[in-house]
């Protein structure tokens, strides 16, 4: 089971409500976990559809779709999103996460 903040939702839902056609299609946040990067693994998140396998979960009216092997990894992980001065984004704080680069960009289990 994973985690979403109030503000990554809020965050999510802004940028799928400004980006989203005119489809019957509901659009959520796919969150998967990818081979690359330094350290062997890193994050990507993209918006569209849940797809057959996909585990879904509701989170302040974000639909979040992850699929069974990214759901190992991610784990009592939480999506967080920072709108400060001197950072601004999403965030995965991944508990399983052993090792990240130095650049934060991927990480090793």
């Amino acid at each position: 089971m994973i985690n979403v903040t109030e503000s990554a939702a809020e965050k999510a839902i802004t940028l799928i409500n400004s980006s989203e056609s005119n489809s019957d299609t509901e659009l959520g946040l796919r969150m998967q976990v990818i081979g690359g990067g330094c350290s062997g693994f890193q994050y990507n998140l993209e918006f569209g559809e849940a797809k057959g396998t996909d585990r879904v979960f509701e989170f302040h009216g974000l639909k979040v779709f992850i699929d069974p092997r990214s759901s190992l990894y991610l784990a009592g992980s939480v999506l967080d999103y920072n709108d400060g001065l001197m950072e601004s984004g999403f965030k995965i704080i991944n508990p399983n996460a052993k090792n990240t680069c130095g650049c934060g960009e991927s990480f090793s289990v």
